[in-house]
């Protein structure tokens, strides 16, 4: 099933899911302010410009792209955990919007909101660059990774362990996605890029 017909109970846990990571800015005093609403609408746009650019797209779904991470690991870095959960939500929700394949309402969760807000993990290790992004894709990982053995698990090779190959399809294409996004990141300018971030 290829298309945008979300089962009701799908729409409902995301809802949940935005009014958690809402009530939890609000409880941590985390204020969105007109600069970061605009840095995150940004760093969304280029997220999904980044995204199209495909240097390697899986047979089941997963692309290795130009680096497509980069802007949520920026907003992650820059505003910490909580607004780079909250990007990453948004994020995956124009992802769902774009490019939908629903074979489950659960499935949804996993594929979607969840591994994107996965990113605003790096939040948590801001003064380690390497450490904070590798943190981010092992949650994107294993959001991915539930999914393929729970949802996926007819698409293995006959005889293999649903888990073996969700693990290998899905490192397939995070391994060289994280390489590229840490050689970006140490291209990058951070301190004068972060610094142009700050509201």
């Amino acid at each position: 099933m290829n298309e945008l017909l979300i089962h009701p109970a799908a729409c409902f846990a995301l809802i949940g899911l935005l009014i958690l990571i809402l009530v939890g800015l609000y409880f941590r005093r985390i204020q969105l302010t007109t600069r970061s609403l605009v840095n995150i609408s940004l760093m969304l746009a280029i997220t999904v410009v980044l995204h199209q650019i495909k240097l390697f797209h899986m047979p089941q779904g997963g692309s290795v792209t130009a680096g497509s991470m980069v802007p949520l690991l920026l907003i992650a870095y820059r505003y910490g955990l909580g607004i780079g959960v909250l990007t990453g939500f948004l994020y995956g929700m124009i992802n769902l919007l774009l490019n939908p394949f629903i074979v489950h309402p659960v499935q949804v969760l996993f594929d979607y909101p969840l591994p994107y807000m996965a990113m605003g993990l790096a939040g948590l290790w801001k003064g380690h660059l390497y450490a904070g992004t590798a943190l981010a894709f092992i949650g994107r990982f294993v959001c991915h990774f539930i999914s393929g053995v729970v949802f996926f698990a007819s698409y293995a090779p006959k005889g293999m362990n649903p888990m073996l190959y969700s693990l290998t399809a899905n490192a397939a294409y995070l391994l060289p996605e994280f390489i590229i996004c840490c050689i970006i990141l140490k291209l990058l300018p951070l301190k004068r890029l972060l610094n142009a971030m700050k509201s």
